[in-house]
């Protein structure tokens, strides 16, 4: 039978792969019903004896890096994604495994960008045969039209950890851009004119991965500290005149909305959780850095003022924004998973309070517990959710694959999640019968805040209750999504989608919650 047509339904009612790209795949089980098994994974024991007593690992190119590294035919290499759309790194590398004439590797990225929209043509020659990592952009139109020869794996931000340190995914080589480093391999990503503000998530790259790569356009004097990357995990490390670029390391997502509904949506959210009473004295929260989150974290800092509440740790995504609450004093930490602008990465270097997290603290599931289920509230957005409150955020209603998936799932394990979002978008509406792409099971999701309604999910009957009486507009689902296609004239139409599978969508305990079906193009 064809890999393609091995489907099984999984426990939230989807059909999907159980063998991907040749290996075995387990189908979701639902929340908390897949505990693993066995031991983590273990990198390669190394001895001292094969580098160099000065401590000294610079070699002249990346090429040069890959060849030393024994990159074969079929091999994996990992990138991160801290550069953001800046990254110079990954497109440099690639055109070196193709100038060595390497076929069918394995890119497993924590995020791609439309930056590295030239390894397309790497896709096309057969030097990269799939990727694994979230597809942002022109990389996921490509996959989305059935080009890509194999198929795709997008993970969460602690999914992806979780993957190495199982040994679901076993890196070969690990390529770590660090906007400063020593000689010996230490990095760190509070310097140097592509400062990104911390290294997170390569951390587990470097820890695992047979061979790590340092790419650097800032070589220190050692010791290089603080070193977020320990050269003791370092095999060779390159200079280059140039990693990124600064102006586009900086997220594009970090703009305050200007819109009246979102702003609503915002304010709407704050005052929700303020009557719920989650908003007290040593509370936690974590809001993204889009324009309808950073609303709700000003709108929120607000309400800390005026009620003389202090919080006890915020998640980041650090922005000016929870730097400016840090620094003022409405919070005492910032536990920040990645920078998303300068002052961020200011913060993160001069502040002892502002400390740089990875995916293990913070998101990994197989773990002895992690950050993100300590949260009492969190914000989040989607594409798409439906009556059931099973939410998208890696598909349009359109079917594309143009989004990853992030430390979005993780976060899900909150004490309370909403989702602020517009009732429709482009006069389309956002609630839907079945969302295209489950990404987070609905049980999971409490709350959704739009700019014409409130709808609290069932489960909640807690805050069902806390509420009762509430002068804010409450709806249910079905109502908020009646009014929208009022307002649009419909539902909006199904995408028109093919049979070939070209993505599967891991939930964060590694197995398969969903799949993603070519599109019509």
């Amino acid at each position: 039978m064809d890999e393609k047509n091995k489907l099984v339904s999984n426990a939230a009612g989807r059909e999907v792969l159980i063998e991907i790209n040749g290996e075995e795949h387990s189908p979701y089980k639902g929340v908390g019903k897949h505990i693993p098994e066995g031991n983590k994974a273990a990198p390669k024991i190394n001895s001292c004896s094969q580098f160099p007593d000065s401590g000294d690992k610079r070699v002249e190119s990346i090429k040069e890096a890959l060849k030393r590294s024994g990159l074969r035919d079929g091999m994996t290499i990992s990138t991160h994604h801290h550069l953001r759309n800046g990254d110079y790194v990954a497109n440099m590398v690639f055109d070196a495994v193709a100038e060595l004439g390497i076929k069918n590797v394995r890119w497993f990225p924590s995020a791609s960008f439309p930056i590295h929209t030239p390894i397309i043509k790497h896709l096309e020659s057969g030097v990269i045969h799939h990727i694994e990592g979230s597809m942002n952009g022109p990389l996921g139109d490509f996959a989305s039209s059935g080009k890509m020869k194999g198929i795709g794996i997008l993970r969460s931000h602690g999914g992806r950890y979780q993957a190495i340190q199982d040994g679901e995914v076993h890196i070969d080589i690990a390529v770590i851009s660090a906007p400063a480093a020593d000689s010996f391999g230490n990095a760190n990503g509070v310097r140097g004119k592509a400062a990104c503000g911390l290294l997170g998530f390569a951390l587990a790259d470097s820890q695992y991965a047979d061979k790590t790569i340092i790419v650097t356009d800032n070589i220190e004097p050692f010791p290089c500290i603080p070193w977020q990357i320990q050269g003791n995990y370092v095999d060779h490390v390159v200079e280059v005149d140039s990693i990124g670029d600064p102006e586009k390391i900086v997220s594009g997502t970090t703009k305050l909305t200007k819109s009246p509904d979102r702003l609503l949506i915002a304010e709407l959210a704050v005052q929700f959780a303020l009557e719920a009473g989650i908003i007290k004295d040593g509370f936690s929260f974590q809001a993204g850095a889009g324009g309808t989150s950073l609303a709700f974290t000003i709108f929120l800092g607000n309400i800390m003022r005026e009620n003389k509440i202090k919080a006890r740790f915020i998640r980041g995504g650090s922005t000016t924004y929870l730097t400016s609450m840090l620094e003022e004093g409405l919070t005492d930490y910032i536990l920040d998973g990645q920078t998303f602008d300068l002052d961020g990465v200011r913060s993160m270097r001069d502040n002892p309070n502002h400390q740089n997290t990875s995916p293990f603290t913070s998101y990994n599931y197989h773990g002895k517990g992690n950050f993100a289920s300590m949260l009492d509230v969190v914000v989040l957005g989607a594409t798409e959710v439906d009556l059931n409150f099973n939410a998208n955020v890696v598909t349009h209603s359109d079917g594309k694959l143009l989004h990853g998936i992030g430390g979005w799932q993780n976060c899900l394990f909150g004490k309370t999640v909403i989702l602020p979002l517009p009732l429709f978008r482009n006069r389309i509406p956002v609630i839907v019968d079945k969302v295209t792409t489950i990404t987070g099971p609905g049980e999971l999701i409490d709350v959704i805040v739009t700019e014409r309604g409130i709808a609290i999910n069932p489960r909640r009957t807690d805050l069902i209750k806390k509420l009762s009486g509430s002068k804010l507009p409450l709806r249910t689902l079905e109502e908020l999504k009646a009014e929208a296609e009022k307002i649009c004239g419909g539902a909006p139409e199904k995408p028109q989608l093919m049979d070939n599978v070209i993505a599967a969508i891991k939930w964060v305990d590694g197995t398969v919650i969903d799949i993603v079906r070519q599109v019509k193009y």
